[in-house]
């Protein structure tokens, strides 16, 4: 069974071609980024537009690639959401008219959902259950994962995403963006004893998220400083990302305390920050508990994740009908879990 995965959700345009006996027979990736950077974000109407000059001309890189013709694709997989409804659009009228054309079924798939599941993809995947951390630009979320489609959220963000963080705080610091990359890079030249920055919410019970608090912080500090030279900057890069990757640590040991689940997921861009992983490998040792991540290029929006994602719906027998429908928002316990 051959699926052919579009990923459409913001800034990246993906596509994939999975197979159930061969795994991701190709794969390929566009980035907005350059398109962005001038802007320090993502342009919602600059993002769709480019989705439309770039999604037919990979899927056609693509299935060459694969060796594959439209004859042997037997479903088309799309993110349907959440994300930017025209970015959104634009993938989802693409598949499911590609599926009414080559006469196959149509999957609509959580956005989410493949960033769960990204992991499978690996030599060695995690069994269920197990708890996810979903850590982007746009979630930080921990989920008790008990199967595909069975879904318990225990813990989000209240204000920003700890990527949406990241970024801002770049912003402010004159990094580059996307924010992630560029801290990381200013935070290897950083004193980490120069500042200390809180440890948001984690003095208090439960499993939510707070990173709008530290975004200020960083704020305060630079401030303290008429003009701030580069090792400074370094410095609040070197304590913010240390405070994020501590924080998330914490809430991920109390999650895995809380359910008694030893297995820990990572997904989501934020999960290729090498500081972070770190700091949940060090967990890891600390627990007796096991972590698993996607490959780097897995870690952001792909089209590999979501042709995986579709390929265990359209097996349990789930489509669309012809209409099609893109949701900015769309929470993870609506889905229907695969038997």
């Amino acid at each position: 069974m051959k699926i052919l995965g579009i990923e459409t959700s913001c800034d990246e345009t993906g596509i994939a071609i999975y197979d159930a006996e061969q795994g991701i027979m190709a794969h390929a990736l566009h980035s907005q980024i350059a398109l962005h950077v001038e802007y320090g974000g993502v342009v919602p109407e600059l993002a769709s537009r480019d989705h439309i000059r770039k999604t037919i001309p990979l899927i056609k890189q693509v299935m060459k690639e694969a060796n594959v013709s439209a004859r042997e694709i037997q479903g088309v997989a799309y993110t349907s959401g959440p994300g930017l409804v025209g970015a959104l659009l634009v993938g989802t009228s693409i598949g499911r008219s590609l599926a009414l054309a080559w006469q196959v079924p149509a999957i609509a798939v959580h956005h989410m959902e493949g960033h769960l599941l990204a992991s499978m993809l690996e030599d060695k995947p995690p069994q269920f259950p197990f708890i996810a951390l979903l850590v982007s630009g746009g979630h930080t979320q921990l989920i008790k994962v008990e199967g595909v489609g069975r879904y318990e959220l225990l813990g989000e963000t209240l204000d920003d995403a700890a990527g949406e963080a990241f970024d801002k705080t770049a912003k402010m610091l004159g990094l580059s963006y996307p924010g992630g990359p560029a801290i990381t890079e200013a935070a290897k030249q950083g004193n980490p004893d120069r500042f200390h920055f809180p440890r948001p919410m984690t003095n208090r019970p439960g499993l939510d998220f707070s990173f709008s608090g530290l975004k200020t912080f960083s704020v305060n500090t630079l401030h303290q400083f008429n003009s701030p030279d580069e090792q400074t900057k370094a410095d609040i890069a070197c304590a913010f990302q240390e405070a994020v990757a501590d924080t998330i640590a914490i809430k991920c040991q109390r999650a895995i305390k809380q359910t008694g689940i030893k297995r820990l997921v990572i997904a989501g861009g934020v999960g290729a920050n090498k500081r972070l992983r770190e700091r949940l490998n060090l967990l890891s040792e600390k627990l007796q508990s096991e972590v698993y991540y996607p490959r780097f290029e897995f870690c952001t929006d792909n089209g590999a994740m979501i042709a995986y994602a579709g390929y265990l719906r359209l097996k349990a027998g789930q489509h669309e009908s012809l209409a099609f429908n893109a949701r900015a928002r769309w929470p993870m316990e609506e889905l229907c879990p695969v038997q």
